[in-house]
C-alpha cells in the first residue's frame, strides 16, 4: 500500500528521487503515465497491469475510450529504479504536469501521484474544502 506524501526534487537530468519507503514496492520497476487534474500516475509495474486491463476494456469504437486510452497509454513511460532509488521521467511527461524542480510525491493506495509542489497545494485545499461534502454524497449513493 502506498501512502503518504512526501517533498523532493526533480534534478537537471530529469529524474526522480523517490521515497524510501515506496522503494521496495517498485523494485519490479514503474510505469508512469499521464494522470487526472494535472498531475503524473507512477504505477508498480504489476499495479500498471490492473489499470492497463480496465482502461483496455473500453470500447475502441467510442470517442471516450479512445479519449481515455489515449491518454494513459500514449504517454506512458516504463522505468527501473537506479541505485539510489530515482527514476527518469520523460519531458513530455514534465510538461504535461508542469514538474519543474520542486514536486509532492504522494502514496494513493496503488500507485503515486506526482504534482508540482504549489499544484499540490492548491489541490489539497481544494480537497479539504470539499471532502465532507463528496463523502455524503457517496454515502447517500449507497443508500
Amino acid at each position: 500500500m502506498l501512502l503518504g506524501e512526501y517533498d523532493h526534487t526533480i534534478d537537471d537530468k530529469n529524474r526522480l528521487t523517490l521515497p524510501a519507503r515506496f522503494r521496495a514496492s517498485l523494485a519490479e520497476g514503474v510505469v508512469v503515465t499521464r494522470g487526472m487534474d494535472g498531475c503524473l500516475y507512477a504505477y508498480p509495474r504489476g499495479d500498471w497491469h490492473e489499470l492497463q486491463s480496465r482502461v483496455a476494456e473500453l470500447d475502441p469504437l467510442s470517442r471516450e475510450g479512445r479519449t481515455i486510452q489515449r491518454h494513459f497509454f500514449s504517454g506512458a513511460s516504463e522505468a527501473e529504479l537506479d541505485k539510489q532509488g530515482r527514476i527518469m521521467i520523460p519531458a513530455p511527461l514534465l510538461r504535461y504536469a508542469g514538474l519543474e524542480r520542486d514536486v509532492v510525491v504522494a502514496g494513493v493506495l496503488d500507485h503515486l501521484e506526482i504534482w508540482d509542489r504549489e499544484s499540490w497545494r492548491r489541490e489539497l485545499n481544494e480537497v479539504e474544502g470539499s471532502a465532507e461534502h463528496v463523502a455524503e454524497r457517496l454515502a447517500a449513493k449507497r443508500d
